[in-house]
């Protein structure tokens, strides 16, 4: 199957532009403070976004919900942190980072790993915020976009059919010692699935979709 077209806008960065490869837009916002980029399916799209201002296009509520719907989910708990995951094929390299839900400050990142899935890296970055949470004794709950990593998370254990291989050991060192920590600590941090649909992307997204 051919590999889905994508482009990428960079509205600030190192080079802003219109870039036609993950790896352009990423060499075009490395080590840039607060970069503003998002993927895009067509040359079009992105020529268009491009023209307009970053938080028109990402982060906006999408359509397809009623006001009672949207009256019902409400809006986010900003007292919170939110946790995501991105991979470049499935299995491929993957890295996952958690953030502060209001304003986006970056409170960890991990990787980018040679091989994994996002399912791994979704069940990472909640076991590393629960951790961090734990540690400072924090109140704050945890927003994940993965139904999948918060029931691995419950069972304590990450399910994923991926074979260990001499490709993956430093991912799956990690998640043995997810796993280790999740059986050996208790933690009252309530992790809560974020309403993409509501709400947009989950603030820890990586931008790439």
């Amino acid at each position: 199957m051919a590999k889905k077209e994508k482009f990428y806008v960079v509205w600030r960065g190192n080079r802003p532009g219109i870039y036609p490869s993950w790896e352009d837009c990423k060499a075009a916002i490395k080590d840039f403070p607060k970069a503003q980029y998002k993927s895009f399916p067509s040359f079009a799209e992105a020529k268009e976004a491009y023209q307009g201002e970053y938080k028109d296009y990402v982060g906006k509520k999408a359509s397809g919900l009623s006001a009672e719907q949207l009256r019902r989910i409400g809006q986010p708990n900003y007292n919170s942190i939110s946790v995501d995951a991105a991979s470049s094929g499935n299995p491929g390299i993957v890295e996952y980072q958690g953030v502060d839900t209001k304003t986006k400050k970056l409170l960890f990142h991990n990787g980018p790993f040679e091989q994994g899935t996002n399912n791994i890296g979704e069940f990472l970055a909640l076991v590393h915020g629960l951790a961090l949470l734990k540690k400072h004794n924090s109140k704050r709950i945890i927003y994940t976009d993965s139904k999948i990593a918060m029931g691995w998370v419950k069972k304590k254990k990450c399910n994923s059919k991926l074979p260990r291989s001499s490709k993956n050991t430093k991912i799956f060192e990690l998640v043995d010692r997810a796993e280790k920590w999740l059986q050996e600590n208790e933690y009252t941090t309530v992790i809560v699935k974020w309403e993409t649909k509501a709400w947009g992307e989950i603030p820890a997204d990586f931008g790439r979709k």
